[in-house]
């Protein structure tokens, strides 16, 4: 007995010194030009501790002792190891972080919410964007079409959505909006043409209406492009391909390699005439300029200007009918009038303020000047056999905008606490919003319609994300409050119709990681797209916010090194679907939908130089209050997939080899016409020397014949009797050679 006295006293006196040892170990993470790095993984391997950097690159890991060892890792740099001693308690400790050729096995999945978000990093890191073309498919499982000449903006598809301009999905950059509410041409227009690839630093995404901080068209999910806050060596380039194609681009680093101040201007510009037997004549000017300084407590300050300019012929949708018969060619044109131009200018001004080591404000102020017109042609002679159906559409807009978050952290118990607080308001001023029936894109032949749209949306925003180490509850809730003003200049007197709304969208997530390679997650949520305001007051303020009901399943996980695989289930509810019209260029109401689906993503790094990437997803969508065999969605995509090979070299060797695959689906309500599916591969090579890169991008290796845009569509031509309905479509390039030249100084 008393042996065992001994050994119970030793044994609660070896517990007492391991309590009295375990610390709190206070640092910072930073890069070899001494900016912060955020979000990088500092853990202890040894337990389930850890901790991220946060926006000051700095952070706090508890539960450690002289002697232990801590890991700090973040994507693109070296992984650092170091042994702790008793200084570091002491003194704080500042850990540098060296770039490094990319490695998979520098990721781990961390305690976060956004650890899937990691895909973009990866994707970015081992095959960089090429074009602007590009830029929205980064996001695993969304599918783009381009069917104006390339001016007008990409028609995007994403679980089960045929989203059309962007109802359906929110889109930022820099946390500005890129949605166009009450557009000319179609609820949340999202054109996102004046971002330069070359100024992308990371793509920040989520799918599903989960996001506190995402508002309006956050249904399906949203993206938010980061522009670089600098740039390493300034860099021209020039591109030249078939169709007459040509680009230059240009980045200009202003300030050197200043450590609290940066600056650049980065400009592009496209020409070409694309495959058509009616030339595009399209043109597109974007410029650029961004400053960012660093104070001496770590406030930031960026300022963001830009300017983008665009105008373009187009062929329009042709029908079925005339390719079949020989008439035309797959590039040729019924009305070859089609085409538009479109401006805009943003003024951007980003602030991050200290309060504290757990607390700081990020507050954001935008404005944007846009103007649009758009020429297109959809039934060709239905409504007027004379002077044929061409429409135009035009608008004139401001947007401004600001909105402040406060991020606190702090310990509950046993649980560390980060809330955020946020607010914010954006009005859009739209003057000379018009519908006009035109011909030969000059004569105005009658005003369809005409007015001002004054829309204004105020939110606000409550998000807490508890960590227990183990296990991490988001729970959160937002509330938005719109203002919907309509004045219409077809009336003989005055009239100024206004309608209000208020939507209160609470969202809750459950995230478990028993390992640092396994996290499995559970995600809920409501979320909402807004009504186009000239329909909201038409129907006198019914079913101006209809929600949309979330949830998640899904996981993502580490069996290996360099395996990386994530996995989800899910469903969604609307209840009301915004469905696009042809004929008529508008986007109108159609009932309640579901969606549920399976989504599947895996990026294996093969050897050190050659990365797999693969995305895969599946959706069932129908629409709830119509009979079956009536109530398929029209162009809902069933089943997509993406991915590829890519090769990095250090030798600066460097190629890729991509696809991506849609399956047939339905183009109208009961199945009677198809939109074909097509399986398309696009190859890149470059090689770099010393300050040069040379390199060439194929689109549609193998030639094939596929329909980027597909519509169902009633139309008539001028020889006919009678309207047909059936599939009309704009042809997806052929064959693409394009050859590029950088030098980098």
């Amino acid at each position: 007995m008393k042996h065992f006295n001994t050994l119970l006293f030793a044994f609660f006196i070896l517990i007492f010194q391991n309590t009295l040892s375990a610390q709190d170990l206070r640092g910072k993470v930073v890069d070899t030009q001494n900016s912060p790095v955020v979000e990088a993984l500092i853990h202890n391997p040894v337990g389930s501790k850890h901790s991220h950097s946060n926006a000051r690159g700095e952070f706090v890991l508890s539960g450690l002792s002289v002697g232990d060892t801590v890991i700090v890792s973040f994507l693109g740099f070296q992984t650092l190891e170091y042994e702790l001693a008793s200084k570091d308690f002491n003194d704080g400790i500042e850990f540098t972080l060296e770039e490094a050729f990319f490695e998979l096995d520098q990721i781990s999945v961390s305690n976060s919410m956004k650890a899937i978000n990691k895909i973009t990093s990866i994707d970015l890191q081992t095959d960089p964007v090429n074009s602007s073309q590009e830029v929205l498919r980064r996001v695993p499982g969304l599918f783009i079409g381009q069917h104006a000449g390339g001016g007008k903006a990409e028609q995007i598809f994403l679980r089960g959505f045929d989203i059309d301009h962007g109802t359906d999905i929110g889109i930022t950059v820099d946390g500005m909006p890129v949605n166009m509410v009450s557009h000319a041409h179609g609820q949340g227009y999202a054109d996102l043409h004046f971002l330069i690839p070359e100024t992308i630093e990371n793509i920040d995404f989520g799918k599903g209406p989960y996001y506190t901080n995402q508002g309006n068209f956050n249904t399906a999910g949203y993206v938010d492009f980061k522009t670089k806050d600098k740039v390493d060596q300034s860099s021209i380039g020039m591109e030249f391909g078939q169709f007459g194609t040509f680009r230059t681009s240009s980045i200009f680093n202003l300030l050197g390699n200043s450590k609290k101040q940066n600056a650049y201007v980065a400009s592009e510009y496209i020409l070409t005439e694309g495959p058509f037997d009616s030339p595009q004549n399209f043109n597109r000017l974007n410029l650029m300029a961004k400053y960012t300084s660093e104070f001496d407590n770590s406030d930031r300050l960026s300022i963001l200007i830009s300017r983008f300019q665009s105008k373009w012929d187009a062929s329009g949708q042709i029908p079925q009918r005339l390719v079949d018969n020989g008439t035309i060619s797959r590039f040729g044109a019924v009305d070859d009038t089609e085409g538009g131009n479109t401006s805009r200018t943003n003024f951007s001004v980003q602030h991050t303020k200290f309060i504290n080591n757990s607390s700081f404000i990020k507050t954001n102020a935008f404005f944007s000047h846009y103007d649009f017109e758009l020429f297109s042609n959809f039934t060709f002679f239905l409504e007027d056999p004379e002077n044929g159906d061409q429409i135009r559409q035009a608008e004139d807009r401001r947007i401004y905008g600001i909105n402040s978050t406060m991020y606190q952290e702090t310990n509950v118990g046993n649980a560390q606490l980060e809330l955020s607080y946020g607010v914010g308001l954006r009005y859009d001023d739209v003057n000379d919003v018009g519908l006009f029936r035109t011909a030969n894109r000059k004569t105005t032949l009658e005003t369809l319609a005409d007015g001002e749209v004054d829309e204004s949306n105020i939110f606000g925003f409550v998000n807490a994300e508890f960590d227990f180490g183990d296990w991490m509850i988001n729970a959160g809730v937002r509330f938005d409050a719109f203002n919907f003003d309509y004045t219409d200049r077809l009336q003989t007197l005055y009239t100024s119709l206004s309608e209000s709304a208020f939507a209160v969208s609470p969202k809750l997530s459950v995230i478990y990681n028993p390992t640092n390679n396994l996290q499995l997650y559970f995600k809920s949520g409501v979320g909402f797209h807004s009504n186009d305001t000239r329909v909201v007051v038409a129907q006198g303020g019914e079913e101006i916010l209809p929600a949309a009901y979330g949830v998640d399943l899904g996981t993502v996980w580490k069996p290996a090194p360099r395996l990386w695989i994530n996995a989800a289930v899910w469903y969604l509810f609307l209840e009301q679907e915004f469905v696009y019209v042809g004929d008529a260029a508008i986007v109108e109401p159609s009932g309640k939908t579901a969606r549920q689906g399976v989504d599947f993503g895996l990026r294996y790094q093969l050897t050190n130089y050659l990365f797999f990437n693969a995305d895969v997803n599946y959706t069932h969508a129908r629409a709830i209050d119509e009979d079956e065999g009536a109530d398929r969605i029209p162009l809902a995509p069933e089943l997509t997939s993406m991915g590829g090979l890519a090769f990095r070299h250090p030798s600066g060797f460097s190629a890729g080899i991509q696809y991506r695959y849609i399956r047939d689906r339905p183009a109208n309500e009961d199945n009677s016409i198809i939109a074909e599916g097509y399986f398309i591969t696009d190859l890149t090579a470059s090689y770099t020397f010393k300050k040069v890169t040379i390199g060439f991008a194929i689109e549609n290796l193998f030639d094939q014949d596929w329909n980027e845009a597909q519509f169902a569509t009633e139309s008539r031509l001028s020889n006919e009797a009678e309207p047909v309905e059936e599939l009309h479509f704009t042809p997806g390039v052929p064959f693409f050679f394009k050859g590029n030249l950088t030098y980098r100084f």
